[in-house]
C-alpha cells in the first residue's frame, strides 16, 4: 500500500498497522469508546449519528416496500432454541443464559436475544390463521447479545444494534421473491447511500444462516483486502414454520404451513464504511451519511473577524435551510491551519473557507475532502454548488472504492496457485468449487480465506475445482474475512 503523506501524526498509517489505524481513526474522530465490559463499545454522538442516517434510510426504503416496525422481547426461554435444532446448534456457542432473577433461580433459563426467528416464530403462530393474514411484514430495530471470543469495535461486538425484517407468506415463490427483493434493497443502499460496492452472491451450505434453507449476502471488501459481509437475506422455507406451528387455512380450506424470510444488516455496517473509505489522514464519510456535510471556517485577521463571522453565519443560515447538514467553526483559540486537519480526520465532505478577500469578491472556497479540489464559486450560486459537489463527492467516492476492488481482485485455478497468491497479494479470489465440503474446508485451512458467496454475476465462470479439479459447479469468491 503506498504511504500517503500523513497529515495527524496520532493516526498509525494504514501501510504499517491496518488494524492500528482503524482504532485510531474510532478513537480520535470519537465515534465510540470501550465500555467495562468485554466486547462491549458506547457508541458516541459522532458515531450515533452515523448509524441514526443509516436507519433512517433503511427504515423509509422497507416502509415504502410495505414493511412495518415492530418489538419483541430480548428474552428468549431456552425451550424456543430447542425447536429448531439447526438453529440452536448454530448459535449456541455464543448464547448468554440469565438463569437467575430477583435473587432466585428461574425454572428455564432465557436467552439473551441473539437473533429473534424463535420468538417471532411463537407470535406468528398466535397471529396467522387464515390466507387472508399474510402476507405478514414486520421489522424490528433492537440490540442483540453474541458473545464472541475475538472482538473489534463496530465490525464484531459482544452487543451489538441491528435491524432484523421477519416476514410470512403463503407460497414459497412469494417468500423467494421477498428475499431476493431485502437482498437487492441493501445492495442499493449500500452502492447508493455509502458508496460501497458490493458483490450479490448466495453462500455456500457451510457459511449460510443457522436453521435457512438458502442464505444471500452482499460482501464488501476494505482496504486491507478483507471482506466484511455487509449484509444478509435468508429463505427458511417451513423450518421455522414446522418448529412453531405457524399454519394458516388456504383458499381451498386445506391447513398449509407458512413459507418465512429473515434478513438484516447491524452497526458492522460503520465498521466497513471506515475500513472501505478512510485514508491516513483519518476518516473519509460518504456525503449523505455524515453527520456534518459541511464545515464553514471564517479565517482573516482579527480586525475583520467580526464582520466576516457575521457574513459566514447568514451562508451558514441559508445552507441550514436547504437541509444541508453544516457547521460553524469560529473559534479564535485555534489556528485555521489545525481546524482544516481536523475535519479532514473528521471525515467532513466539504470545507468552506471564507476570507476578507473572499468577502469583497462575494465568493467563498469549497474543499473536497476526497479529491482535495479547491473549488471558487459566487455566494449567490452556494447552495446549488454545495449540492452539486456533494454528489460528486459520493460518485467519487464510490468510484474509488470500486476501482480499489477490481485492482485487488484476483482469478486463479488450483489451490497452490491462490496460496501463493495470498501470501503475495491481498483481496477477493475467484475460483471454481466442485460443491465438496471437504473441499471449501481444504480452502480454509491452507490459506485462512472463507467462501464469500457464489456470485450472481461472476466475472468469469470456472470449469474445475481449485482443490480436487473435477469438473466446478459453482464460482465462488474467496476472502479472509472480518
Amino acid at each position: 500500500m503506498a504511504k500517503e503523506k500523513q497529515f495527524v501524526t496520532e493516526i498509525t498509517p494504514q501501510g504499517e498497522d491496518f488494524s492500528r489505524w482503524y482504532i485510531d481513526v474510532i478513537k480520535k474522530a470519537e465515534l465510540m469508546d470501550y465500555s467495562p465490559v468485554r466486547g462491549c463499545i458506547v457508541f458516541r454522538p459522532e458515531g450515533f449519528e452515523i448509524w441514526e442516517h443509516m436507519k433512517d434510510e433503511l427504515d423509509r426504503r422497507f416502509k415504502e416496500t410495505g414493511h412495518r416496525n415492530a418489538y419483541f422481547p430480548m428474552f428468549i426461554p431456552e425451550s424456543f432454541f430447542q425447536k429448531e435444532k439447526d438453529h440452536i446448534e448454530g448459535f449456541n456457542p455464543e448464547l448468554p443464559w440469565v438463569t437467575e432473577a430477583g435473587g432466585e433461580k428461574l425454572e428455564e433459563r432465557l436467552a439473551i436475544r441473539p437473533t429473534s426467528e424463535t420468538i417471532i416464530g411463537h407470535m406468528y403462530s398466535k397471529w396467522i390463521q387464515s390466507y387472508r393474514d399474510l402476507p405478514v411484514l414486520i421489522n424490528q430495530w433492537a440490540n442483540v447479545v453474541r458473545w464472541e471470543k475475538r472482538t473489534l469495535p463496530f465490525l464484531r461486538t459482544t452487543e451489538f444494534l441491528w435491524q432484523e425484517g421477519h416476514t410470512a407468506h403463503e407460497t414459497e415463490t412469494e417468500a423467494r421473491a421477498e428475499t431476493n427483493q431485502m437482498l437487492d434493497i441493501y445492495r442499493d443502499f449500500s452502492e447508493n447511500f455509502l458508496a460501497i460496492p458490493v458483490i450479490m452472491g448466495q453462500k455456500t451450505p457451510s457459511e449460510r444462516f443457522a436453521g435457512a434453507v438458502d442464505t444471500y449476502s452482499i460482501e464488501a471488501m476494505m482496504k486491507d483486502g478483507r471482506a466484511v459481509q455487509a449484509g444478509t437475506s435468508h429463505y427458511l422455507g417451513n423450518k421455522f414454520a414446522v418448529a412453531f406451528d405457524i399454519k394458516y387455512l388456504d383458499r381451498e380450506n386445506t391447513q398449509q404451513f407458512v413459507h418465512t424470510t429473515s434478513w438484516g444488516v447491524s452497526t458492522r455496517l460503520l465498521g466497513a464504511l471506515i475500513m472501505v473509505h478512510g485514508d491516513d489522514r483519518g476518516l473519509a464519510l460518504p456525503p449523505k451519511v455524515a453527520p456534518t456535510q459541511v464545515i464553514m471556517i471564517p479565517i482573516g485577521p482579527p480586525k475583520m473577524r467580526e464582520q466576516v463571522v457575521g457574513r459566514v453565519d447568514e451562508l451558514y443560515a441559508e445552507l441550514k435551510k436547504a437541509g444541508i447538514r453544516v457547521k460553524v467553526d469560529d473559534r479564535s483559540d485555534v489556528s485555521p491551519g489545525w481546524k482544516f486537519n481536523e475535519y479532514e480526520m473528521r471525515g467532513v465532505p466539504i470545507r468552506l473557507e471564507l476570507g476578507p478577500r473572499d468577502m469583497e469578491n462575494g465568493q467563498v472556497v469549497l474543499v473536497s475532502r476526497i479529491s482535495g479540489e479547491k473549488r471558487v464559486v459566487l455566494q449567490s450560486d452556494l447552495t446549488e454548488e454545495i449540492t452539486r459537489m456533494l454528489e460528486e463527492i459520493h460518485v467519487d467516492m464510490f468510484e474509488r472504492a470500486k476501482q480499489f476492488r477490481i485492482d485487488h481482485s484476483h482469478s486463479v485455478e488450483t489451490l497452490d496457485e491462490m496460496k501463493s497468491l495470498m501470501e503475495e497479494k491481498r483481496g477477493f479470489v475467484l475460483a471454481g468449487w466442485c460443491g465438496s465440503e471437504a473441499c471449501e474446508k481444504q480452502v480454509k485451512e491452507e490459506t485462512g480465506a472463507t467462501s464469500r458467496n457464489i456470485p450472481f454475476e461472476p466475472a468469469e465462470k470456472k470449469t474445475k475445482c481449485l482443490v480436487c479439479e473435477e469438473k466446478a459447479e459453482h464460482t465462488v469468491v474467496f476472502a479472509r474475512a472480518y
